[in-house]
């Protein structure tokens, strides 16, 4: 057999494989996959729940987004599945114990999101500090804002603090713009990095507590884990400076949303930047009502450049697969 004949041969077995799209996505990402596998995509935005257990038994693939809750029910109705390649880095949507039980692989997508995540997070960043979202809101409103120099006054970032918690791709990420912008970044992680790294990056290691108590700014880059789980909360938000700000670009649920309003409201914190919600896709209405908060539909790595390369990565972590090649499992 000739190697071209052999090629197609592999394109032909690869061909009769699904692979279940949860969410309509940019078409340039999956130029290479739909050369080799079925697709089932939806017409519309997404499939609904039901949708995704009708049609996932005939697939052997599934890429789900992070608003598709992949539980036991649904891998139940995977019977033939044997991957899942999570559309984005965090993967707290998907039962990744139960899956593993079942004897199926579960990948993410870390590497793709690492700078639009940290773009978003250093825009929270100024937009708070600099009340740009505020004032834009207030001036498309006939005498909403009063003009004068001391009026609209917001808080300098060149020279300040920076606390990161959570030094990981994207914390690093984030340490870089802010070292570019005359900010001193000290950062708190599980594991301490090197200190060759730390030199290489300009930061310095500060016990969490500590961290807390000397930002000016603090930005929160952790996964969501049981240990995370309201990481920050009231005994936390006591610790912080007078007027500092609260950045969050992980997950909602890291930061109890209670708490941060009742800092909020009783002027503990100068504001807050959030691109997260605990309860996502629900916003707590004290947070919509707040001038001093500003708000993003999770859409840190809402850029054309980042949404194909996100799925272009799942995409090639399922071809990886299936051509028995090595991967990077999260479970």
């Amino acid at each position: 057999m000739s190697l071209c004949n052999l090629c197609n041969l592999c394109s032909n077995i690869f061909f009769m494989k699904k692979v279940l799209i949860t969410t309509k996505l940019l078409p340039e990402g999956l130029t290479q996959i739909k050369e080799l596998f079925k697709l089932i995509i939806p017409e519309k935005d997404i499939f609904s729940r039901e949708e995704i257990k009708q049609l996932l038994p005939q697939c052997e693939a599934m890429l789900p987004t992070f608003s598709v809750k992949v539980d036991k029910e649904i891998i139940d109705a995977g019977t033939n599945l044997k991957i899942i390649a999570n559309y984005g880095v965090g993967y707290n949507n998907i039962d990744i114990d139960y899956a593993r039980s079942k004897e199926i692989a579960v990948t993410n997508t870390p590497y793709p999101v690492t700078e639009p995540t940290a773009e978003m997070a250093f825009a929270l960043l100024l937009a708070v500090a600099r009340r740009i979202s505020e004032c834009d809101r207030k001036l498309r409103i006939t005498n909403g804002l009063e003009w004068g120099l001391l009026k609209n006054l917001g808080v300098a970032v060149y020279g300040k603090k920076l606390g990161i918690v959570g030094l990981g791709r994207i914390g690093k990420a984030i340490a870089r713009r802010a070292i570019a912008s005359g900010i001193e970044v000290v950062y708190f992680n599980r594991n301490r990095i090197s200190p060759e790294e730390e030199i290489d990056l300009h930061v310095h290691y500060c016990p969490f507590d500590e961290l807390l108590k000397i930002s000016d700014f603090i930005s929160i880059s952790t996964p969501l884990t049981d240990e995370t789980h309201h990481l920050i909360d009231s005994p936390q938000f006591d610790l912080m400076k007078q007027n500092a700000v609260l950045i969050n670009t992980a997950r909602g649920a890291v930061i109890n949303e209670e708490a941060l309003v009742k800092a909020l409201q009783s002027g503990k914190l100068w504001g807050a930047g959030l691109d997260v919600y605990e309860f996502e896709p629900k916003i707590t209405e004290e947070l919509l009502l707040m001038d001093n908060v500003v708000l993003a539909p999770h859409n840190g790595t809402a850029t054309i450049e980042a949404r194909n390369a996100i799925t272009a990565y799942a995409c090639n972590c399922i071809i990886e697969f299936f051509k028995g090649n090595s991967i990077s499992v999260v479970n």
